[in-house]
């Protein structure tokens, strides 16, 4: 991994705390460090994390989330 960066990403199918709790444990379960910010209302997971955005993209996806773009 490399050093820290943040990344954002839209995505679509987080409802409700549940869903910020379950991406936020699937990212953390990939880099411990990472500092997570889910914004249900803007469809958005902001990650400052050593995680490349492919790599964080596929821990949202791994959720059954859909990352857009």
């Amino acid at each position: 991994m490399t050093d820290a960066n943040t990344i954002a990403l839209k995505v679509e199918g987080m409802t409700c705390g549940h869903c910020v709790k379950a991406v936020t444990k699937a990212v953390k379960a990939k880099d411990p460090g990472a500092d997570v910010q889910v914004d249900l209302a803007g469809h958005t997971v902001t990650a400052t994390t050593a995680l490349s955005r492919e790599a964080l993209a596929a821990a949202v996806t791994g959720e059954g989330y859909s990352v857009i773009g």
